[in-house]
């Protein structure tokens, strides 16, 4: 197998790999399994799902930061409406493993840096120093907005 399928078609490369794949699963020998690369995009899906599922947290996260920093603001039931979307795909992403992986210190604090970038420096100073969230808040089957925004409040 070309050493360069890998970089120039993936498609093709993976179609390749899994049929391989198979074909050595039924007992049959086959010696142009790209090991090295089957092995990095086995470790890679774990982690593009973690990304997935705490970017999912980060964006509900500014929702709510939003929400509590500009309540009025006519953009505030979409806000509400995302949040709710962020946090029923963050809870169809998530899986136990992840518990252990996902920093949601780090989550929030991102969260705040984003809004920050907003010109918003002097408004962020009411909302917590740190996060005041544990993941079951957020990843419950019916979170509660107006709970998860009080935690946000002073």
């Amino acid at each position: 197998m070309p050493d360069d399928l890998y970089w120039d078609d993936t498609l093709l490369w993976s179609e390749r790999q899994s049929a391989l794949l198979r074909r050595l699963a039924a007992g049959e020998r086959v010696n142009d399994v790209d090991w090295e690369h089957v092995i990095e995009e086995i470790e890679d899906v774990g982690k593009t799902e973690l990304r997935a599922c705490t970017s999912l947290l980060q964006r509900a996260t500014e929702h709510l930061l939003n929400l509590t920093l500009w309540p009025d603001n006519e953009a505030a039931l979409h806000w509400r409406a995302e949040v709710r979307v962020f946090l029923r795909e963050a809870r169809r992403a998530f899986s136990p493993s992840m518990r252990q992986n996902i920093d949601l210190p780090e989550v929030y604090a991102d969260s705040i840096e984003t809004i920050g970038e907003t010109d918003t420096a002097h408004l962020l100073a009411q909302a917590p120093p740190k996060c005041p969230f544990a993941l079951n808040d957020l990843l419950g089957a019916r979170p509660n907005l107006d709970a998860l925004l009080a935690k946000l409040r002073p």
